[in-house]
């Protein structure tokens, strides 16, 4: 059974399930209408919570809509003080305060649930936290929980240091989530975010540790004989998870499983598991040295540019790039498989919608100039 780690007066699996990337009948790259393979869903959530999972993520926009009806029905058949639900408010889909109501109350209709266990103002950021203080989406939550409808508050992260400060001293939370792995360590400042919350008191769960698969398909070759030539038996993708879990403070790792073997891993790094120790935590700095001296992008495939008004199939194109940089594809190979996009970078019009709503800050219309003159 996967550890578990003491949360106020319970007690929250140390791994815990994403759905944000579950699999789908149709490839999960932005189709008009990708819809959940419920058969295979259902058997990750089974096996997740057989064996000792119970922390579920979800949230009002991941898989167009349709994740947290899923997860909601996958759930049912289960008692429901044996698991936690996790839910967040989409600020920036609010035109007015009157929105966060519309939006709660359909969350509780997809989820079938009278509770959300935890809830969270989600990817705060300077513009999207000073929009939850315009509207006091907080007191909004907080009136959520003394009707006994949340559990607990917490906030999803993507601003500055500054911003997290801010955002901490502002109000009571319970919890706060964000993006930290051993390569965002230093890249994107997660270490000053996690001390910042330590110091707070505020426990921490951990979304992207594997960077969206990142940590695991495109590590450089020289990393992965390190890692292979310490620990033969761990995966490529244990090591960013094993890096995260040995930090005290991280109570959850959601992992965007969608597969059988990667749920497996996950559950076999995360049971008795042993803190990493000094010559294993360099490997890691060392793997994200590497790593950021190769031309990978940064992309996730969280899909939140996803509302490009000339349908510009984003994450894939990045995808297609980075396994040709990474060597998984050559030149040519890489080529064909852009070619296959059905709306690639030749309709970008560098608008900067995708830009403005980019996680990891990527200049995504530079990104797609660059590799359309690469495929041109």
């Amino acid at each position: 059974m996967v550890d578990r780690v003491k949360f106020k007066n319970t007690e929250v699996s140390r791994l815990g399930l994403g759905t944000m990337r579950l699999p789908c009948k149709t490839p999960l790259k932005r189709e008009a209408n990708p819809l959940i393979d419920y058969t295979k869903g259902q058997q990750l959530v089974d096996m997740a919570y057989q064996n000792g999972v119970n922390y579920f993520d979800t949230a009002y926009m991941y898989h167009q809509g349709k994740s947290e009806k899923f997860i909601g029905t996958a759930l049912k058949k289960y008692p429901r003080d044996t698991y936690f639900l996790a839910d967040k408010l989409p600020i920036w889909l609010c035109k007015s305060p009157k929105d966060m109501q519309k939006i709660f109350d359909k969350q509780l209709e997809r989820t079938g649930i009278d509770c959300f266990d935890f809830y969270l103002l989600h990817s705060l950021d300077k513009e999207n936290f000073e929009k939850c203080e315009q509207y006091k989406a907080y007191d909004f939550v907080k009136e959520k929980q003394a009707q006994g409808l949340i559990k607990n508050i917490g906030f999803s992260f993507h601003g500055t240091v500054d911003d997290l400060k801010k955002i901490i001293a502002s109000h009571d939370w319970d919890f706060a989530q964000i993006q930290m792995n051993y390569l965002d360590w230093e890249n994107q400042d997660a270490k000053t975010q996690y001390e910042l919350l330590t110091q707070a008191g505020i426990p921490i769960i951990v979304m992207e540790p594997v960077r969206g698969g990142k940590l695991a398909n495109d590590v450089p070759k020289k990393a992965v004989e390190q890692m292979k030539n310490h620990s033969p038996q761990s995966s490529i993708a244990s090591w960013a998870i094993k890096f995260v879990a040995s930090y005290k403070n991280v109570i959850t790792i959601l992992s965007g499983m969608n597969s059988t073997e990667q749920m497996q891993d996950n559950l076999n790094t995360l049971t008795d598991f042993q803190p990493m120790n000094d010559v294993e935590l360099k490997i890691c700095k060392n793997t994200a040295d590497l790593i950021n001296k190769s031309d990978i992008i940064s992309c996730t495939g969280c899909d939140y540019c996803a509302d490009c008004p000339k349908s510009v199939k984003i994450s894939t194109i990045f995808s297609v790039y980075n396994r040709y940089k990474n060597g998984e594809l050559s030149l040519n190979e890489s080529m064909e498989e852009y070619r296959k996009i059905d709306v690639n970078a030749n309709a970008c019009v560098s608008c900067g919608i995708c830009k403005s709503h980019c996680p990891q800050s990527i200049d995504i219309p530079k990104m797609l100039s660059k590799i359309k003159e690469l495929y041109s």
